[in-house]
């Protein structure tokens, strides 16, 4: 088949670079718009943009947004017969979804119709599920709603970050998507509507939903934590300053919420429950660095709390 790939983030790589080693023509690319970054915020490409330029020969479209009356002409121009997407990251209207006779078959990181939205990964983790998965579907006009035509399934091990678990579900993910559009050509894949039952929202985690809750329970926590590593990252409040917590370990230690202990090698601070143990934090303005480090370069008093009654 004549495919356009959309996608936007560096997960989204693994499924470009499986299409491209397969028997269907790759004939362009559509991409989120170059985006400010780093310290300097100097526009960049996408990771997916980036690799279809290594590519060279294939067209990549930036539209600012999909219902850009250029954009749709272009694709209708270039006549895809089917548009795979990952982590695109636009809102497909109609008249898109439309163009391409097979559809747009969505690679999504859950097993549907759990999940859905922006960040199922993280939210898998967070509500402490002990297995997630990714599933292909057709595009319909309803969020991640659309029939399934297969899913695989993957454990959440109990030390896994959001960035850990996507990197395995960005590789299986890929084949999945492969195998979906072959079977798709063939014709021997039927898409299936999905339940009606088990619908739960993935939305994309803010900065503000990131901030530990020190009086819950410390596996709480310690979910929040690995859910929001590495984006958009776990934080509390020291001094009156954000204090990004990037991992923590459980611990059988009693402390009350937000009360700190600190020893040479180590430095704790109380749950809801137990303490958990700090291992790697990220002050203000500063790079990741262990929690021991950081504690001796801050010379911590009887008095400092992590939280709000930090502040």
């Amino acid at each position: 088949m004549r495919l356009v790939f959309a996608g936007t983030p560096e997960p989204a790589v693994a499924a470009l670079k499986a299409i491209v080693a397969s028997r269907h023509e790759l004939v362009g690319v559509v991409t989120r718009p170059d985006a400010p970054a780093g310290r300097g915020r100097k526009l960049v490409a996408s990771p997916v943009a980036q690799y279809a330029e290594e590519l060279g020969g294939i067209e990549i479209l930036k539209p600012v947004k999909p219902r850009d009356p250029d954009f749709l002409a272009r694709l209708t121009e270039i006549a895809p017969d089917c548009c795979p997407v990952v982590a695109y990251g636009g809102l497909l209207p109609q008249a898109a979804l439309d163009i391409p006779p097979r559809g747009w078959i969505n690679l999504h990181f859950s097993v549907l119709p759990a999940w859905r939205g922006a960040a199922p990964v993280q939210h898998s983790i967070i509500a402490g599920d002990d297995v997630t998965g990714a599933t292909t579907f057709r595009i319909v006009k309803a969020l991640d709603a659309g029939p399934v035509y297969g899913v695989l399934t993957e454990p959440i091990g109990p030390h896994d970050t959001s960035g850990d678990l996507l990197a395995r579900l960005a590789e299986s993910g890929a084949k999945l998507l492969v195998d979906t559009l072959d079977g798709i050509e063939a014709g021997v894949l039927e898409a299936r509507e999905q339940p009606a039952d088990g619908v739960t929202l993935a939305p994309k985690i803010t900065v503000e939903g990131a901030e530990l809750d020190l009086a819950a329970p410390a596996q709480r926590v310690d979910r929040l934590v690995r859910g929001c590593n590495p984006a958009p990252g776990a934080w509390t409040v020291f001094r009156g300053e954000r204090l990004k917590v990037l991992a923590v370990a459980l611990t059988d230690e009693e402390l009350k919420p937000g009360e700190l202990r600190a020893t040479k090698s180590s430095v704790t601070v109380g749950t809801g429950s137990k303490a958990v143990e700090l291992v790697t934090v990220q002050p203000q303005g500063k790079k990741p660095m262990a929690a021991a480090d950081w504690a001796r370069g801050v010379r911590l008093t009887d008095e400092d709390r992590l939280g709000p009654s930090g502040e």
